[in-house]
């Protein structure tokens, strides 16, 4: 499982990676873009991009079709969790 990064943090690893991200079964991912260094000073919670995130996401299902345990980590609340539901509930409708 993958957490407590955004996408954009690993996204490059798991393209064109070899057999072992077919081990990779959840994720997990921040809102935030911002590094963990510079969440750890922010003294405001970056939600990010609800829908953005949800497109990732179904972006990295379409990569590595074993991502079947989907949530968010830090800075995601309700609306994170419905795009991100709504866009890969998309993707397995349309291959």
């Amino acid at each position: 499982m993958i957490n407590c990064a955004h996408p954009t943090h690993f996204s490059d690893v798991l393209r064109g990676a070899d057999g072992w991200t077919g081990r990779l079964r959840g994720l997990r991912a921040n809102a935030s873009k911002r590094s963990h260094a510079e969440l750890d000073v922010a003294t405001e919670l970056d939600i990010g991009y609800p829908v953005a995130l949800g497109l990732e996401y179904r972006e990295l299902q379409r990569l590595q079709p074993s991502l079947t345990v989907l949530g968010g980590c830090c800075g995601t609340d309700h609306p994170h969790v419905a795009a991100i539901c709504e866009a890969t509930r998309r993707a397995g409708a349309n291959g």
